[in-house]
């Protein structure tokens, strides 16, 4: 037989609908799963969550027994709640006969009740629970606040328009961002001199809070020395200091500045101490921001000296396929209605298993880094043991991308606070014993270090690191500005302060 070579062109199923539906609901956070179960819920009508179903059965239209292929899903959505924790069940609201017709004189709310929630307390004292998210006022600005303010000022058209470009030029920090030569030019008015510009600026200067619309720190500062609102003996040096002798200050040379003041030690304490008390950044006094919840997909807790990794119930409905449109299925019927039905069926069920995986592979890896990390939760940050994907990996079995896409927007609540999964994985440095010291850890102890060194004489990056090397720990002093700066702690000149 003779030999050839022949090219074929053919396709071949590499990953099935049920795997990439697996992996894409892994690698969601809480709350986009949450949202991706709800659109499930309103497109599959096979599937409903374990409270509509317990709510329906008590109200007396779940009393036909399911089919075992149902009662077995139904198994299945039960599990996916994993943790042993059974929400609490919602009581069923009492079945009221509707009459055909109402009289013509009355309305809906002289029969049934408002479905708006009535003010806790009143003349009964009885508290009654609402939803107080949905009472929550909107974030105020602090380009609202000015605008406010603005607003109740007396100005001119001409200056009104000038306070309005200087307004949107703040940012949220308190600070102008536009030089009054660009603010003067985007005007476009011939006649308008940058000295009314600067006028402007001086009297929204004046606004709430004090050092708003403020050029740089040195202005910002000065301006609330020259507000403040209690009579202090110091405040004239506090301001000579601010106005004439700013980089001293920043530098923090204290000789310098003893001697340019012509003050001791105690003078100059109670002067640093005055200039403290003032807010850098005096827009976060008034910009509120709106409150973001993590919702944490595990929870970690000690009971009788043994560490407990539990599921959150409430990060994952429990589903199960509604036995009422179940028993509706016929095994031999291949009419439209009865293909939808089977259809439907089918992707309940893969949703739900897909569900039950990903709940499994969450507690797994949740449990293998509490299990990596003991020293963390008994100890506190120095004790964190260096982790990388692989380690979790090879003990689970599983790939590297899978223990990336479970990490990944997933939060563990402990008693020391509430960590994302990629909290626990840090680079190693090696350790005069041969050993192997996380990074985190490394943080913490230059953390440890900073917090107790003397105010008149910081630690310097140098030192910091001799330190580390007598505890066994080989790190150079590029890697401890590099921590410092992470955890924006300022360097050792910047940090010395008066004893």
């Amino acid at each position: 037989m003779k030999q050839t070579l022949q090219l074929r062109l053919g396709q071949h199923l590499t990953m099935t609908p049920q795997l990439q539906q697996a992996i894409r609901l892994l690698q969601l956070s809480t709350l986009d799963l949450k949202q991706e179960i709800q659109d499930a819920l309103e497109s599959n009508l096979m599937l409903e969550t374990e409270e509509e179903g317990a709510t329906r059965e008590q109200a007396g239209e779940g009393d036909t027994p399911v089919n075992g292929e149902s009662r077995e899903t139904a198994v299945t959505a039960t599990e996916v709640g994993g943790s042993g924790l059974e929400p609490e069940k919602e009581i069923a609201p009492e079945a009221t006969d509707i009459p055909d017709e109402l009289p013509v004189d009355s309305g809906w709310d002289d029969v049934y009740d408002s479905v708006l929630p009535p003010v806790s307390g009143g003349s009964t004292g009885e508290q009654v629970e609402s939803d107080f998210l949905n009472q929550r006022r909107t974030a105020r600005t602090l380009h609202d606040y000015l605008t406010w303010q603005l607003n109740l000022t007396p100005f001119s058209p001409r200056d009104r328009a000038i306070a309005t470009a200087i307004v949107d030029a703040v940012n949220e920090d308190g600070y102008l961002t536009t030089s009054l030569e660009e603010i003067h030019t985007g005007l476009g008015d011939d006649e308008l001199e940058l000295d009314e510009v600067e006028a402007v600026l001086h009297r929204l200067q004046q606004f709430d809070p004090p050092g708003v619309a403020a050029r740089d720190p040195r202005e910002c500062l000065l301006i609330q020395l020259e507000q403040y609102p209690l009579e202090h003996e110091l405040l004239p040096r506090a301001i000579e200091l601010v106005r004439d002798h700013f980089d001293l200050l920043a530098q923090q040379d204290h000789n310098q500045i003893k001697r340019r003041l012509k003050v001791d030690d105690d003078t100059l304490h109670r002067i640093n101490d005055l200039i403290r008390s003032l807010n850098p950044r005096p827009g976060t006094l008034v910009a509120d921001s709106e409150p973001q919840y993590v919702l944490p997909d595990v929870f970690v807790s000690k009971r009788n000296g043994v560490w407990r990794v539990e599921l959150n119930p409430e990060a994952t409905p429990r589903l199960r396929v509604n036995p009422e449109y179940a028993k509706l299925i016929r095994r031999a019927d291949n009419s439209e209605d009865n293909t939808y039905l089977k259809n439907h069926m089918q992707e309940a069920r893969w949703f739900i298993k897909s569900l039950v995986s990903r709940n499994e592979t969450l507690l797994k890896v949740a449990s293998k880094i509490v299990e990596f990390q003991l020293g963390f939760f008994e100890h506190g940050e120095e004790a964190m043991r260096p982790l990388v994907l692989r380690d979790i990996a090879e003990a689970l079995d599983m790939h590297e991308s899978t223990i990336s896409r479970v990490t990944t927007q997933k939060y563990m609540h402990t008693p020391r606070g509430t960590f994302e999964f990629k909290y626990f994985f840090s680079s190693h440095v090696s350790t005069a014993g041969g050993g192997e010291c996380s990074a985190t850890a490394i943080r913490a102890l230059i953390k440890k270090l900073i917090a107790a060194e003397k105010p008149g004489k910081p630690l310097s990056d140098n030192k910091i690191a001799g330190i580390l090397a007598d505890q066994g720990i080989k790190v150079a002093r590029r890697t401890v500005a590099k921590y410092r700066e992470s955890m924006a702690i300022p360097p050792s000149n910047e940090r010395k302060r008066l004893a």
